[in-house]
């Protein structure tokens, strides 16, 4: 996605800093919370209990925000269960099995 420049992981690591709530409150994230990026990856680290869900949430918040929603989806990673990933929806070639 990011080789693809349809995804900028900076955006999305200020996005997450930007929304995710500690104690209620909205960017407010102290030492509890850690978000930092690499070129692909967006790394969120909590001292604190933290919903992965929340993450997947925000995740999608982002992708609503940029139209990205309709071409990409969040799921689980299949090699690491503490990580979600973005992939593409799959989009079958109806043209083709029409014949």
């Amino acid at each position: 996605l990011v080789d693809d420049d349809l995804l900028e992981t900076g955006s999305f690591e200020k996005f997450m800093q930007d929304k995710i709530k500690v104690n209620g409150k909205a960017g407010n994230l102290g030492d509890a919370v850690e978000v930092t990026c690499d070129k692909t990856k967006v790394y969120v680290s909590a001292e604190a209990p933290f919903s992965k869900r929340y993450l997947k949430y925000l995740t999608k918040k982002y992708l609503k925000k940029f139209q990205l929603r309709d071409y990409l989806h969040v799921i689980a990673s299949d090699r690491d269960r503490q990580a979600y990933e973005l992939k593409y929806f799959k989009i079958g070639d109806d043209a083709a099995d029409d014949n």
